[in-house]
């Protein structure tokens, strides 16, 4: 049986297409805007050198009904868009921090959503919560910063 050995512009042309898709593989599983910038101001970046394409880091779960995202709201998905309604001209991170200074717990679990993201459960769903007890995450989370640590990074000065 006669061997067939590949035409050296098809294995340069097969490199070259398995290359583009690895290189772009970044930017199409990063994490869109608003969750990598979330991620960035709650800390969910910290420790792990690949963050932007992890859906687990900030999963699309925290503020929606589907895995996916898109259509449907949790209840803090509900609350940030409720933030944006009061503030429509305000930055992302200034309406994550205002529903987070609150001091409420979205989804009725016991926790404040600030210590369900400093746990990092989901905030809008009340089957996930911290294994702590209360008490010990507010201590532990007061220890950290408190809310100050999810405060909006002050931008460069305007001129």
């Amino acid at each position: 049986m006669a061997r067939l050995t590949p035409n050296p512009q098809v294995r340069l042309g097969a490199a070259l297409l398995a290359g583009l898709v690895l290189l772009s593989a970044p930017a199409a599983l990063g994490l869109p805007k608003y969750r990598t910038q979330a991620a960035q101001q709650l800390g969910h970046d910290k420790d792990d050198p690949l963050w932007q394409l992890s859906g687990k880091v900030m999963p699309c779960v925290t503020c929606h009904t589907r895995p996916q995202g898109g259509q449907g709201w949790n209840a803090f998905g509900e609350r940030l868009r409720a933030g944006f309604r009061e503030q429509p001209t305000a930055k992302f991170g200034a309406v994550l921090f205002a529903v987070l200074e609150e001091g409420a717990d979205a989804d009725g679990d016991g926790f404040p959503d600030a210590l369900e993201f400093y746990a990092r459960t989901l905030p809008g769903d009340p089957k996930s919560r911290p294994a702590q007890a209360l008490a010990l995450l507010q201590a532990e989370f007061g220890k950290a910063g408190g809310l100050n640590q999810y405060r909006p990074k002050a931008g460069p000065p305007r001129n």
